[in-house]
């Protein structure tokens, strides 16, 4: 054999002995892996979490939240504020919350006021159903029609008789333009046959305050705003939205009771801004409905008029897309518009 012979023999075993250390190294290395997108919930929450209650200190919705915010904070040791954004009949809030970012940082509490204030208003600078996502119910309350002492009624058909023997017509007070006491009370008037005005007020505590020093003639409250003032005897409940406030307070009837066509509770729960990542939604909704279920916030609740009730995201959602189209339907029946 000559010597480009042997060159060519020892290239070709050096070539062979190369693409078998080749294929033995491929053999045992581990079989690629490609980067999975990382839980959103995995580490939550890890960062302050803050409620916007879009109406007034004091209120159903800020009374509820705040209970449950509370516990919120000692079980997942994070701040958890409650942060009242007050305006525009909660339209302020609701946008400020629409504008923020999905991280679950940020979250909405609602109450059925929301529902009703969309439907009224085509003018709201969002879209309820696409500009929020959501996460659940947090409770429901019956609503009362409150009015002062001082007149004297012993009954609903007292305060309509009234109503229509003034040439002017009366006053009703509510949170606010929009407002779930808004379609109660309009409703009221409309089915009654009396003529009134709407006194819109910066929240439910104030609108129960103008009723219950009689500077307007009745208002609507749900119960954490109505029942304790009730048994304190400084405002009198005539009548309530739903047989659940006739087991609230006995003796007092309900709309359907006292003879008017007239039925419905008002609920609370909570909303985030549309793109907020389903787990994250499911992680809040399951720690509310632990906290819900608890038999000290449950007794709690039912002492200010209302009843935990718990709901997952898509069911809340569903929920609060029924309501709004039912308000719309009824508030075109009885001409309530924004005024």
């Amino acid at each position: 054999m000559n010597s480009t012979s042997l060159k060519l023999d020892r290239l070709l075993r050096t070539a062979a002995t190369a693409l078998q250390w080749m294929a033995i190294v491929a053999f045992a290395a581990p079989a690629p892996t490609f980067a999975q997108a990382p839980d959103p919930a995995a580490k939550y929450p890890s960062q302050p979490i803050r409620f916007v209650v879009p109406y007034s200190a004091g209120g159903g919705t800020d009374v509820v939240t705040r209970l449950v915010a509370k516990h919120m904070a000692d079980t997942w040791n994070v701040p958890v504020v409650v942060d009242n954004r007050v305006g525009a009949g909660g339209v302020v809030g609701s946008q400020h919350v629409a504008t923020q970012k999905p991280d679950g940082r940020t979250f909405l509490a609602v109450a059925s006021a929301f529902g009703v204030r969309v439907a009224i208003d085509r003018t709201v600078p969002f879209d309820a159903a696409k500009d929020f996502a959501g996460v659940g119910q947090m409770a429901r309350s019956p609503s009362f029609l409150v009015v002062s002492t001082s007149h004297g009624f012993k009954s609903l058909k007292d305060l309509i008789a009234y109503a229509k023997a003034q040439p002017a017509g009366v006053f009703y007070s509510t949170a606010g333009v929009g407002s779930t006491a808004h379609l109660h009370a309009a409703s009221v008037a409309h089915l009654a046959g009396f003529k009134a005005e709407h006194a819109p007020q910066r929240g439910t505590p104030e609108a129960v305050t103008e009723a219950m020093t009689a500077r307007v003639l009745y208002a609507f409250a749900p119960g954490p705003n109505a029942i304790p003032l009730a048994k304190a005897g400084k405002l009198q409940i005539l009548v309530t939205t739903s047989p659940a406030g006739a087991r609230l307070m006995p003796g007092v009837q309900t709309f359907v009771q006292a003879g008017l066509n007239y039925e419905g509770d008002d609920w609370f729960g909570v909303l985030a801004p549309a793109a907020t990542p389903l787990a994250i939604r499911e992680q809040v909704s399951k720690e509310m409905a632990r906290i819900l279920a608890l038999p000290e916030l449950r007794e709690r609740l039912a002492q200010f008029g209302a009843e935990a009730v718990s709901t997952g995201p898509a069911e809340f959602e569903t929920m609060v897309r029924e309501y709004i189209a039912g308000a719309r339907k009824l508030a075109d029946a009885i001409g309530m518009k924004v005024e």
